[in-house]
């Protein structure tokens, strides 16, 4: 339910300094409409080439050959965007040579790097030229198996600058996780690390990596980073090479393949937990110009920043992240486990590089939360202007701790969007308050709506998240589906030519967003929808209830009983009074239909490897139905104690 409850408010220096602003001023003079955000973003859809051509300007991306068109074509499947145009991704990425630093990244024992911008692009020269001298071309595909370390920044932008496609999983997947994903694509080159720590146990990735080779015949080669040992042995292993062994000793200029707007970039992952993932193919163009926009203008990024995002290569928002290259940033990485040896891990390293944008979870800040910690009295966060957060909603009581125990000068950006968009539907505005619970706007271009029932626009209530205008960083197509049948059953099933995206949200009055969870995740005991963000939000106000999940089993009749597990603190047992308060609390923070029927102890929640609980799991499980791909999960042997336990 949207809030009026005011938390931060932009100064008007803040505001008026923000790129937001001045993309504002230069448009509304330019195109002839109010100089204020609702009016401006009204623009960006009703007349949005007016608004992508503008936007390709702003962000200064230099082209090789100009467009045609803004775009061609009709509808969300027929459109074709920036037809002519010629260009390379990690050109953009590379456009600085100089002495800044480009990354910083931290690992759990506090081993740290710096590397410069020109480091970087000489790193990034001998690593192309090594891929070319092996037979990497154009279209080819490489893998990365890898933590998030500088190395899979370097790797990404070599196979950019050839014009193939990078795709990354994380390296805490089995042997069939990564079968499942690169086994469908086909890579040539495979990149990974000996291996990796988690809580500063050492686990060693070399012989999965032997296993993936026997699986996936198409890898003629693979790169390994010395990460845990600094000369790993890889006597054993076929086909690979050390990566200082593998990088080209003299390279040239690095030379970039000059590609359509629409070449591939990326392919990445749906979370794969109700079947083998699909393969999501994103473009270029689509990918630089949507993140130089959710970059520039709705997170204010500039070359003075420091930039970090908690996030493995295996997620969307390291695809993110690293784009923030393309404005010049300090890219800030960091390998490990957050929460280790506390929670205060990541403030502490905000405070030691000074950084100014701070990006997570929701579920993070909800266990910092309920660790009792206070960076603002902990840590000096002194640059700190912004916490970005995304993976789940963001609560009311997530937003208030922020900044009572943070900062009361920041501005706090939710951000919803996904891996389909590898970007934003909403997300934060320097110019606009924040208010308690509720993402600050849609995003620029993204004709986001809330479909009622029968599939009409509502304001002020409930509804299915939407984007009913074509939107660059749509995917190009899915790997392997020629007649785009997955494409299609994916997002167009519902509604004709409308993108469906499975969230469940409130357009408010404003036009900020509140996201109530899945729509595939839904509850409907009664017929009534209930998003399962509106149960969460009180139970974690529960002290004793460290983690939770909500899901629905269905009923002989057809209605639909609510199910609740949570995890508590260690050494509490679930008590018949702590099953009155939940549901009291449920009753008087939501309404009685969001109590639920059954209320159960469990051990753990299943999440995937990104961090996102999968609750159609649970659900699947409470059901007595299979579950196909359990490689897809962080921890599959969770599922098992929801087996019959309601």
């Amino acid at each position: 339910m949207a809030s009026n409850e005011l938390l931060w408010q932009p100064s008007p220096d803040r505001a008026s300094g923000s790129q937001m602003f001045d993309f504002l001023q230069r448009n509304a003079a330019k195109y002839n409409f109010e100089p204020n955000w609702l009016s401006m973003h009204e623009w960006s859809i009703a007349h949005c080439s007016d608004f992508w051509k503008e936007m390709l300007a702003y962000a200064d991306i230099e082209l090789s050959q100009s467009p045609s068109a803004i775009y061609e074509g009709v509808g969300m499947l027929g459109t074709k965007w920036f037809p002519g145009l010629r260009f390379n991704f990690a050109q953009h990425l590379l456009r600085y040579s100089d002495d800044r630093v480009a990354i910083e990244s931290e690992d759990e024992h506090g081993k740290n790097r710096s590397i410069t911008y020109k480091e970087l692009r000489a790193e990034v020269t001998r690593l192309a030229a090594a891929m070319r001298e092996m037979g990497v071309v154009k279209g080819d595909r490489v893998g990365g198996f890898l933590p998030n370390i500088p190395e899979a920044i370097t790797a990404m932008l070599a196979t950019a600058s050839i014009g193939a496609i990078w795709s990354s999983c994380s390296p805490d997947f089995g042997i069939n996780g990564v079968f499942d994903r690169f086994g469908q694509i086909e890579p040539k080159l495979l990149f990974s690390a000996d291996g990796y720590s988690y809580n500063r146990k050492p686990i060693n990735s070399l012989d999965r990596v032997a296993g993936i080779l026997k699986k996936i015949p198409s890898i003629k080669k693979v790169v390994i980073i010395p990460f845990l040992n600094e000369a790993p042995d890889i006597t054993d292993l076929d086909k690979a090479v050390i990566w200082n062994d593998f990088l080209a000793s003299d390279a040239d200029e690095l030379t970039f393949e000059q590609v359509p707007f629409d070449h591939p970039l990326y392919i990445m992952y749906s979370s794969g937990t109700t079947g083998v993932p699909k393969c999501i193919v994103h473009g270029q163009g689509g990918t630089l110009l949507q993140h130089m926009k959710e970059l520039m203008l709705h997170t204010d990024l500039h070359r003075d920043d420091k930039i970090f995002y908690f996030t493995t290569c295996g997620w969307m928002m390291w695809n993110w992240l690293v784009s923030s290259l393309g404005v010049g940033s300090t890219i800030l990485l960091y390998e490990g486990n957050p929460g280790f040896p506390n929670m205060q891990r990541l403030w502490q390293f905000a405070e030691r590089t000074g950084m100014t944008v701070f990006g997570t979870s929701a579920k993070y800040i909800a266990a910092c939360d309920k660790a009792g910690i206070n960076p603002k009295e902990q840590q000096s966060l002194d640059q700190l202007r912004a916490v970005l957060s995304t993976g789940s909603p963001l609560t009311a009581e997530n937003f208030r701790w922020v900044y009572q125990n943070v900062k009361d000068d920041l501005q706090l950006s939710s951000i919803c969007g996904g891996t389909d968009i590898i970007s934003c539907f909403m997300l934060g505005n320097p110019m606009l308050p924040v208010y308690a619970g509720e993402i600050q706007c849609l995003g620029l271009g993204m004709d986001v709506a809330a479909f009622d029932a029968n599939g009409k626009r509502t304001v002020g209530q409930k509804g299915e998240l939407v984007c009913c205008n074509p939107f660059p960083s749509q995917p190009v197509y899915f790997w392997n589906d020629p007649d785009n049948e997955k494409y299609k059953s994916a997002y167009f099933e519902h509604y004709a030519d409308i993108w469906r995206h499975g969230d469940f949200v409130e357009i408010t009055e404003r036009r900020g967003v509140v996201v109530y969870g899945r729509s595939d995740a839904t509850l409907n005991p009664g017929g009534v929808r209930i998003g399962t963000a509106e149960i969460y939000r009180q139970v974690e106000t529960i002290d004793e209830i460290v983690d939770s999940v909500v899901v629905g089993k269905n009923t002989p009749d057809a209605d639909v009983e609510i199910c609740l597990f949570v995890v508590l603190r260690e050494g509490l047992s679930l008590t018949n009074a702590m099953v009155t308060e939940l549901k009291q609390r449920i009753a008087q923070g939501a309404t009685k239909r969001h109590v639920p029927k059954h209320i159960k102890q469990v051990t753990a929640i299943p999440y995937t490897i990104s961090g996102k609980k999968v609750e159609i799991a649970v659900t699947r499980m409470i059901h007595g139905e299979d579950i196909p791909n359990r490689d897809a999960l962080a921890n599959p042997e969770a599922l098992d104690q929801y087996a019959g336990l309601v």
